[in-house]
């Protein structure tokens, strides 16, 4: 499915990411491969080329720094011509009650997890237009559609990129291009050690439900088959995290209250 086209991925440096970069490789993918940091773009590129992937062009850059996109897009265009699928990935989590959370915090968050990708997209799309194909996606998450107790900041996040791109997929589909909304829960990645600290430092340790949580490449796997299948939304949890989603659906207020007690738990 994915033989000779171009993919590119942010945020795949680690994690999802990285996972789903080695998955496309084995595919015969053509990757493109964003990040910050060079040193581990660099050794994600040496696995997806051992993979199978058909060429890889890294390029790092930072999701809050907008002004360097356009150059970006340029260069991806410049090495391969056009771009068959956007995952915007990149993205950042939050450790703190809202109580104890610097406003500086809510804007970095913000600015890397939801203006960064529509940012990027926007670039994108005009060349997706003109050749009437392409896919976009993003990585959202279980917390785009469920309120957690000390995520006030990523979950805001997470539920305006799943309300921007279901209000982009409206728009888009008479030009033939699909817009897929990943949801994840828990995957074992390094996504909460990673995370900002009310203070906007870094928060440096392992939640428990992630430890326990889905396997990532086998999250992968899941990403990149629902991806060729061109599902609309790639729900990619375990049992429990899928649960939530049914009962905020059919039951919200049950799951109100079900999340101020796991909250009012969590703090004793």
């Amino acid at each position: 499915m994915y033989h000779n086209k171009i993919v590119w991925i942010t945020g795949a440096s680690s994690g999802i990411g990285e996972a789903v970069a080695l998955e496309m490789a084995k595919g015969g993918a053509r990757l493109v491969l964003s990040a910050r940091r060079v040193t581990e773009l660099e050794r994600v590129a040496s696995a997806a080329t051992a993979a199978g992937a058909g060429d890889v062009l890294i390029l790092p850059f930072d999701m809050a720094e907008e002004a360097s996109f356009a150059d970006m897009v340029q260069k991806v265009t410049d090495h391969y011509g056009h771009i068959d699928l956007l995952f915007n990935n990149a993205g950042i989590s939050q450790r703190s009650y809202c109580i104890e959370t610097d406003m500086s915090t809510y804007r970095r968050l913000f600015e890397v997890d939801v203006f960064g990708q529509i940012a990027l997209t926007k670039l994108v799309l005009p060349l997706m237009i003109a050749r009437k194909s392409g896919h976009i996606s993003v990585t959202s998450s279980v917390a785009g559609k469920v309120g957690v107790s000390s995520r006030t900041a990523y979950c805001a996040a997470k539920h305006a990129m799943m309300g921007f791109f279901d209000a982009l997929r409206a728009e888009v589909t008479q030009d033939n291009i699909r817009v897929s909304c990943i949801t994840p829960g828990f995957i074992r990645t390094a996504v909460s050690e990673n995370a900002l600290s009310g203070d906007g430092s870094r928060y440096g340790t392992m939640d428990d439900d992630i430890k326990t949580g889905m396997d990532v490449t086998k999250a992968a796997q899941i990403i990149v088959r629902g991806l060729a299948r061109g599902k609309k939304e790639i729900v990619v949890s375990q049992l429990l995290e899928r649960f939530a989603l049914v009962i905020k659906r059919f039951c919200p207020t049950l799951l109100f209250w079900i999340m101020a007690k796991k909250s009012a738990h969590d703090n004793n």
